[in-house]
């Protein structure tokens, strides 16, 4: 498989097929293997070789994909950069990754432009308006030709350094090899969920640089339209499944649980609908339970990380129609599948036994090769081909893996493990919470303490000793919060997810220790 022939292939079955539609344009699959065979050509008429690092900066917009697709034609590296990023990181990874070249919406490629001094390794810079620094991306097009590009590297060529930060905050990037995007592709169409076909609209509501965007691949070699929302809005994105008659979704809970709870969503005809695919965070089975009686019995859940490139795991729409009848399904994020495997085990390393907590660790061919220029950090997360992804669990006799909490996340408090997706899961089942998040604070007599922060849903009360109350009841003693926090919002990361490192930071500023 060549990943820059995929698009050429589908141009031939689908030709006048939409293959990625965004607000100001929609473009064919014969459109888009011309534009990128262009882009492809016009970037080496720049002068940028084969292997050279390019950054992608915008908001989700048709160029995104173009260059995704150029850069594989052109066995060069693409560093996708989150729009969310404030100035400084954005620099920061500019220079980490080495870039020569970043394609960059307007007032991005201008803020580069002034900080150029800053960037050494950086020679073009490519934005997206029709003027500014350097060449306009159109007239990068201009200069090259409708002739089909095409380099087919070896499995062990990068393809994609993916910067993620985790809930650690250090700046890290996952290098992505040309087999690992390979295997991402394989594994999308032998999915066990609803597959994708021609036909096909899948709104990416999420950044396409991040996790959303991993799907843009398989959906051309799919036949599938890509249709790219520039940002999450409730009701834009209800009128965009009503109008575009999207047929598939990939939303984090937060999106979902806003969603779900917009007024007169049932007024909305969602029936286009034929898979909601959520991840990236746990979402508590009472959620789950009120999404599919907005979205139908369509609701499937992946897990998965940047560094393991494509799902892991996955908890397919039979699995949660048959949760109905065993709610303690809703609580797993499913079971491994294709050719990954995926272990649970001990600090020996040696496999738990059912019911056991232990870390997760995955190994396959969507494996990343490490993190870039951080051997050290590498060595931390990689055992005998295994990736450690810090994530704690439990799996059962069927295999259904059910995440405790990140390893770096638990509560140790009076010599106990608390971990805060489950006393999360039981705040979700109070219906007046919008939001909660559950964190270590300090406290001299147990060392941390469990407190809960949380968001209410407008015009509804409640107060800290109810909830207290209700987790006491579902709980043991020592995991219910010890306090309450009322807040008006929670802190996100910048991909939607509640971001705990964020929320537990203020509780342990001045403390000589932070655990």
């Amino acid at each position: 498989m060549d990943l820059g022939k995929i698009l050429r292939r589908s141009a031939l079955y689908w030709p006048d097929h939409e293959a990625v539609v965004d607000s100001r344009n929609r473009i064919t699959f014969a459109e888009l293997e011309r534009r990128t065979n262009r882009l492809a050509s016009g970037l080496q008429a720049l002068g940028l070789a084969r292997g050279a690092h390019v950054a992608i900066l915008a908001p989700n917009r048709v160029e995104l994909v173009e260059a995704e697709v150029a850069l594989y034609k052109n066995a060069m590296v693409k560093v996708p950069i989150n729009a969310r990023l404030a100035a400084d990181e954005v620099l920061r990874v500019l220079q980490d990754s080495r870039s020569q070249a970043v394609i960059a919406e307007g007032p991005f490629a201008a803020l580069i432009a002034e900080r150029r001094a800053a960037l050494p390794d950086l020679r073009l810079v490519i934005p997206l308006a029709e003027a500014g620094a350097d060449v306009p991306y159109e007239q990068v097009l201009a200069r090259g030709s409708d002739q089909h590009v095409s380099c087919d590297p070896a499995d062990d060529c990068l393809a994609v350094l993916h910067y993620t930060s985790g809930s650690s905050g250090v700046l890290k990037a996952a290098m992505l090899s040309v087999g690992n995007r390979k295997a991402l592709v394989r594994k999308s169409i032998a999915s066990p969920t609803c597959r994708s076909g021609p036909g096909d609209v899948m709104a990416h509501v999420g950044p396409i640089t991040h996790a959303s965007g991993m799907q843009i691949m398989p959906l051309l070699a799919a036949g599938a339209c890509n249709l790219l929302v520039e940002r999450y809005d409730d009701r834009l994105l209800l009128e965009t499944i009503q109008r575009e008659r999207v047929t598939r979704l990939f939303l984090v809970p937060a999106m979902i649980n806003r969603l779900v709870n917009f007024p007169a969503v049932e007024s909305y005809d969602l029936s286009s609908l034929r898979l909601v695919m959520y991840g990236a965070a746990p979402m508590a089975p009472a959620l789950v339970r009120r999404a599919m009686q907005v979205f139908g019995p369509i609701l499937a859940q992946g897990y998965g990380a940047g560094e393991t490139c494509s799902l892991v795991t996955v908890l397919t729409e039979q699995d949660h129609l048959a949760a109905l009848d065993d709610p303690k399904r809703l609580a797993s994020c499913g079971r491994c599948y294709f050719d990954t495997d995926l272990r649970v085990v001990n600090e020996d390393f040696e496999d738990v036994k059912a019911g056991e907590i232990g870390e997760i660790v995955v190994r396959g061919p969507d494996i990343m090769q490490g993190y870039w220029q951080a051997p050290e950090l590498t060595a931390e997360v990689m055992r005998d081909g295994y990736y450690l992804t810090g994530d704690l669990a439990t799996v059962d006799e069927h295999g259904y893996v059910f995440i405790v909490d990140r390893k770096k996340e638990m509560i140790i408090s009076g010599g106990f493990n608390i971990y805060p997706t489950e006393v999360e899961q039981v705040l979700y089942s109070l219906p007046e919470i919008y939001e909660a998040a559950v964190v270590g604070v300090p406290d001299e007599q147990w060392g941390e303490a469990v407190k809960a922060v949380v968001v209410l849903k407008p015009g509804m009360q409640l107060d800290e000793a109810r909830i207290i109350e209700q987790c006491a009841a579902q709980l043991a003693g020592f995991k219910k919060p010890r306090s309450v926090d009322f807040v008006d919002e929670l802190p996100k990361n910048p991909n939607g997810k509640v971001a705990r490192r964020l929320v537990r930071e203020p509780y342990w500023q001045n403390q000589e220790r932070r655990i």
